[in-house]
């Protein structure tokens, strides 16, 4: 995956955790087609810009605070 790639990648990554669309590492892996590693890079990116992400147990859903 290229640089440019994978900032868009994230980025659509940030909208769909937004919208509530994102469940699993496993799930986000499979629809990027990379590793559960490189998402979880991906989410710790969009953590050092600012955006506080976590993950619901109840829910089974990453989460942003804002």
């Amino acid at each position: 995956m290229t640089y440019k790639e994978r900032q868009e990648k994230t980025t659509y990554l940030l909208e769909l955790i937004e919208k509530g669309c994102v469940l699993s590492l496993n799930q986000i892996a499979q629809k990027f087609n990379c590793s559960r590693r490189t998402v979880k890079r991906m989410i710790a990116d969009l953590k050092e810009q600012g955006h506080t992400i976590n993950y619901c147990r109840k829910t089974y859903k990453f989460l942003l605070k804002k």
